[in-house]
């Protein structure tokens, strides 16, 4: 397990080396009703706008007083999910499906914490940590997390890396609870709450991973920046083809 220190330094290289646009967020959750230093209470926050404000360099807290969001309520054993969502009426309502027992099976598939397993959630910037999270999660667009990724498959032997979602719940579950569950990486591509309720982009994704992965994941990623990131960003195949491209046009019109 890395230290704080480690970990502080770790999400700064991550930063650096990627050129996130926010901070990685490190999450920890709480079993007890102690508070915690500096962090503020996330009054009528959803869980994915507390982890969007801790990307953006605050720290924040949620508990079952403060989260807004009902799914993420359920999800993290806050409080019984309402049942115009365990019904699947309420996906009805918002348009992301037209049958009720669509809705019905993607909420009774969600995975979840047991109720009141956990008192609350700490979220920080990761490079500013004073404790050791429980799960890393990162946002941003969908070519630097291939990255992330790409240093987690290195990690685990260079197995192929599966990925588990309903297109809801991005942050909350795809990104949090099944990577603490399973004790994998999970990554999603967003979803119709998350979209709604904080910056994310068209062009943004999120992913999330035990905390144990990053000294290696961030390593790789140190790696992968000596050569193939700036390679790849560059383009050089690309550019080859458009210059065979525009000979090829030139030769045609002579």
């Amino acid at each position: 397990m890395p230290t704080i220190k480690e970990i502080r330094n770790f999400g700064q290289t991550l930063k650096n080396v990627l050129n996130l646009d926010g901070y990685p967020v490190g999450v920890r959750f709480l079993t007890d009703d102690f508070p915690v230093n500096d962090a503020i209470p996330a009054e009528g926050h959803r869980y994915c706008q507390a982890a969007m404000k801790a990307r953006h360099g605050q720290h924040i807290l949620v508990n079952a007083d403060t989260i807004s969001c009902p799914a993420a309520a359920r999800a993290f054993g806050f409080r019984q999910l309402p049942e115009k969502l365990k019904s699947g009426k309420g996906l009805v309502k918002f348009g992301i499906t037209n049958v009720d027992s669509v809705g019905k099976s993607m909420f009774e598939n969600m995975p979840t914490l047991e109720m009141g397993q956990i008192k609350s959630i700490d979220l920080f910037p990761l490079n500013m940590a004073e404790d050791i999270p429980d799960i890393v999660f990162v946002e941003d667009k969908v070519e630097k997390l291939m990255w992330i990724l790409l240093g987690y498959m290195h990690s685990i032997g260079g197995k192929r890396v599966e990925s588990s979602t309903v297109v809801l719940q991005a942050i909350c579950v795809d990104s949090t609870i099944i990577p603490y569950i399973n004790n994998s990486m999970n990554f999603s591509y967003g979803c119709y709450g998350c979209r709604d309720a904080t910056d994310i982009g068209p062009g943004e994704a999120s992913l999330g991973f035990p905390v144990n992965y990053l000294p290696e994941i961030t390593e790789h990623v140190k790696y992968l920046g000596e050569k193939a990131i700036p390679h790849s960003r560059e383009k050089n195949a690309l550019r080859t083809l458009q210059e065979k491209d525009n000979q090829s046009t030139s030769c045609e019109s002579q």
